[in-house]
């Protein structure tokens, strides 16, 4: 295989956890949108948009740790980079939304002030809002767990959430590494 074909499938297997992620995410982040928009009789988000969606946002994420800052705090314990991903993610997400509300009002008016406007008027804003708060827990649940598998390994957090078949767990459970004994009620 040519050292370019190499490239994109390491890309394309780097992309499938967070597509996987974010395919999930975003169906329930449909689901949200399409309850709340049914009073308005608003037709719900469809698989395809969902599925792009996904894709996009894993590629973003992707490229996004391509960047030399994203991974700032690699020897520091973990919510150093929890929590500086996660705002990172916030705000390229909520840029791509905010772009996403801007087209639909740009092809309505043609000029980009009259289409701000507009989208500024007429956008529900609480809705919004609600959907990129869920995507912000998304992205804080998203982020966790990348830099545990980043930390301990894929095997290892594979290890630690399914178990081995065949094998008891490999580690201790809060119970067992106790100093003292539980006390009975009486």
């Amino acid at each position: 295989m040519s050292k370019f074909g190499q490239s994109v499938r390491h890309l394309v297997i780097e992309m499938i956890p967070p597509a996987l992620f974010f395919f999930i995410a975003f169906l329930l982040l449909a689901l949200t949108r399409s309850l709340m928009l049914k009073q308005y009789g608003v037709e719900p988000t469809t698989f395809v948009v969902v599925t792009i969606g996904a894709l996009v946002a894993a590629k973003v994420v992707v490229l996004a740790n391509l960047l030399p800052f994203i991974n700032r705090f690699p020897t520091r314990p973990l919510i150093w980079n929890i929590g500086w991903k996660t705002p990172i993610y916030f705000l390229a997400a909520f840029v791509v939304r905010y772009i996403e509300e801007f087209i639909h009002f740009y092809r309505q008016h043609g000029d980009i002030m009259t289409a701000n406007r507009h989208l500024l008027d007429e956008v529900i804003w609480t809705r919004f809002w609600a959907i990129q708060l869920w995507l912000m827990v998304l992205l804080l649940a998203y982020c966790t767990l990348s830099e545990l598998v980043r930390v301990a390994g894929w095997d290892r957090v594979r290890e630690l959430f399914l178990g081995v078949p065949g094998k008891p767990a490999s580690f201790a459970t809060a119970d067992a590494t106790r100093s003292t004994p539980p006390t009975k009620e009486p």
